[in-house]
């Protein structure tokens, strides 16, 4: 933005009028003449950041992606104008002018105008700049459109990834889901379109020629470069239009309330005489309650405007508010979860004790378990309706579909062993499988207490996951080796060397940050796998960075971002989630960046898409069939277990405003269909009189 602002000033003297000057006073007096013009730039600029992390949480919330309808339509079209014209100089010359080139359109387009006082245009060019944004936000929340380059097979972001520091900086900025319609043309074609029909005399016909020229140089770009489709071309130049002449019907009403030569004296009013300010707005209060007791089409029609804008902003809030916290609990450990089932270790005032949550129904308090007969460091697990738990001195199976009033559920099984590290439950068809881990040594057993033979290597284990009846072992001697093995069965499978390199440019940066990497000491840290994939997270010295394994391919690839640090990752149907602390430079930490967001993959369509957005600290992900729990901490330190709903659900207050919102916008519309009839019907009667 500086470098486009800077730029434009360099410019001035090639687009001044003759009888224009430019002096440094003019500079200074500009601020004070066109305040109000610069916060609407301002207000935008810093609005699409908000708006941004909004799309991003309610993409993830619904799942909304209209691209498979864009791609069916226009195909490899733009891949093709890529493969045609790819080179490395022109991709670098043109990711430049894709970032410097929209700034300078974007402020430059109202700060010449505003500078020379050329106030008609002006009004007008800021005001068409403001529709394109507003036009847009509504198809940016509801309506996403991924970007070529991550949806057309073998097409590439040659933009986005032109450098790490570029490739980190669009990924802060952009959710790649904001496609249709392109504001890189939106935005130009609405400034040319405004200078093309207000620009009376054309006077800046030498910058509308220059605005041109961008708009064709950029429409190649964006295609070029990966980043839209060809529709989205053609959703700019509409909405650019609409945006234009929006802007010409509303300057006038708008400017005569937020002009810069008469808001200051009303702002000296309200300071210096509020009692004669009071009653100026109690009068013009009182004018519009006037109109809208006695309302004609024009009353009507904004009240079912007002209506929609109200049901749109609780769909809005109700998308991106999909997380819940689970009831009951004060200061969870540790969770389990799995087939609607979530089980805490909470910290009660009490004691420690174990909280059951039935998933399919939110609203029922949780069911406490061993109330004082756990330690906070006691391992437990879920799986097919069963929860095992050991203490200090017993394995207990619980039943959870078998409610029981003396323990809170029926107890299956009771066992006396000595405390595991881990525990793990798993299941195949109506057998159900205990695992412990302990000293480096992992033994087996059903849930009767009979002993399992694994015929596992004598070597010490770091890790170990179990799924249905595999086994996913990492040992002590072999850190980057993942081992799997079968209950019932004797030996085991290696994956070798689970690769965490990472582009050298990547490498680089973490170097300059004082945190090298160092691949030959890479240790797995945790992992979880499915029948299709495996997911590890690998300690490289500098991050812990995430590497997903196709069981059937062979392939493996690095799931995010390889600079920043990675946790808990979590694989179920096919979705991975984890704990990242994104964008976070430990030379410059930022507050915002210290804490960790959730991101979820879906493996079956490759889209990474990012669950929370905040500065609270979110970690601990557990991805369930209906749900994904997690834990957030907010800014005093307290825990509590979040409960996202993969399936949108509106509150039962929501969807009352949403039914008495759309039944009487459904009646305001007859009335306001018939008024409008009957107005014009009078008005045409006049005309002939006349």
């Amino acid at each position: 933005m500086v470098s486009a602002l800077t730029l434009g000033v360099l410019l001035l003297p090639a687009f001044k009028q003759p009888w224009m000057t430019i002096t440094l006073p003019t500079f200074i007096d500009f601020f004070r003449r066109y305040w109000i013009h610069i916060v609407i730039v301002f207000l935008i600029y810093n609005s699409k950041d908000f708006l941004d992390q909004l799309d991003r949480i309610i993409m993830a919330n619904t799942g909304l992606d209209m691209t498979p309808w864009i791609f069916a339509v226009e195909g490899t079209l733009a891949y093709d104008v890529q493969v045609a014209f790819k080179s490395t100089w022109l991709t670098v010359a043109l990711t430049h002018f894709y970032v410097a080139g929209f700034m300078f359109i974007c402020y430059v387009s109202i700060f010449y105008f505003a500078f020379f006082d050329d106030r008609w245009i002006a009004d007008r060019m800021t005001l068409s700049i403001a529709w394109v944004y507003i036009l847009a936000i509504p198809f940016y929340l509801f309506f996403n459109v991924r970007v070529t380059g991550d949806y057309i097979p073998g097409m590439e972001t040659l933009a986005y990834d032109l450098t790490p520091e570029i490739a980190d900086w669009f990924r802060r900025i952009d959710p790649f889901t904001n496609g249709f319609p392109s504001l890189h043309i939106g935005i130009p074609f609405a400034v040319w379109l405004c200078l093309t029909r207000f620009d009376e005399d054309r006077r800046w016909n030498r910058y509308r020629w220059l605005v041109f020229v961008y708009i064709a140089i950029t429409a190649f770009a964006i295609i070029y470069l990966g980043i839209h489709w060809f529709i989205d071309i053609i959703g700019g130049v509409l909405i650019a239009s609409l945006a234009v002449t929006l802007a010409g019907r509303t300057s006038n009403g708008w400017w005569s309330i937020f002009d810069e030569r008469t808001i200051n004296s009303r702002i000296v009013t309200v300071l210096t005489n509020p009692k004669k300010a009071f009653g100026i707005a109690y009068n013009r209060f009182g004018d519009q309650v006037k109109r809208f007791r006695d309302p004609t089409s024009r009353e009507t029609g904004t009240i079912v405007l007002a209506i929609f804008i109200v049901l749109f902003a609780v769909i809005t809030w109700e998308l991106s508010h999909q997380s819940l916290p689970a009831g009951g609990v004060e200061a969870p450990q540790d969770v389990a979860a799995a087939d609607g089932w979530m089980v805490t270790i909470d910290n009660k005032t009490t004691g420690a004790v174990l909280l059951v949550h039935d998933l399919s129904n939110l609203e029922q308090e949780p069911i406490e378990v061993l109330n004082g007969s756990v330690e906070l460091d006691s391992p437990f697990d879920v799986n097919n309706g069963i929860l095992v738990v050991a203490n200090d001195t017993s394995l207990i199976a619980f039943d959870l579909k078998n409610p029981s009033a003396e323990n809170g559920y029926a107890i299956i099984s009771s066992q006396t062993l000595e405390q595991p590290e881990r525990l793990l439950l798993t299941s195949s068809g109506s057998n159900n499988y205990i695992v412990m881990l302990s000293e480096g040594r992992l033994q087996a057993m059903s849930l009767g207490g009979t002993t399992i033979e694994l015929g596992l290597a004598d070597r010490t284990i770091l890790h170990a996951q179990v799924s249905n009846l595999e086994l996913a072992l990492v040992y002590e001697d072999t850190p980057t080796t993942v081992h799997f093995a079968r209950i019932g069965s004797l030996g085991s499978i290696a994956i070798k060397d689970i690769n965490a390199s990472a582009p050298v440019e990547q490498d680089e940066v973490l170097s300059e940050w004082g945190t090298p990497v160092n691949m030959s000491n890479a240790t797995i840290t945790n992992m979880v796998f499915d029948e299709q994939f495996l997911a590890a997270t690998v300690n490289v010295s500098a991050t812990d960075r995430l590497v997903v394994y196709n069981r059937s391919s062979d392939a493996q690839w690095l799931a995010s971002d390889a600079k920043y640090p990675v946790s808990d990752p979590s694989l179920n149907n096919g979705i991975l989630a984890w704990s990242i602390r994104d964008h976070l430079d430990p030379t410059n930490p930022q507050a915002k960046y210290m804490d960790g967001e959730i991101q979820f993959l879906n493996l079956t369509e490759n889209q990474t898409m990012l669950l929370t957005s905040d500065e609270l600290h979110q970690f601990g992900p557990k991805v369930l069939t209906d749900h994904l729990v997690y834990f957030e901490e907010d800014e005093m330190g307290l825990v509590t277990v979040r409960i996202h709903s993969w399936t949108p659900e509106l509150t039962v207050y929501s969807n009352i405003i949403m039914q008495l919102g759309l039944l009487s916008a459904f009646l305001l519309a007859f009335v306001y269909a018939y008024q409008r009839h009957s107005e014009r019907t009078l008005e045409q009667l006049r005309n002939e009189e006349e």
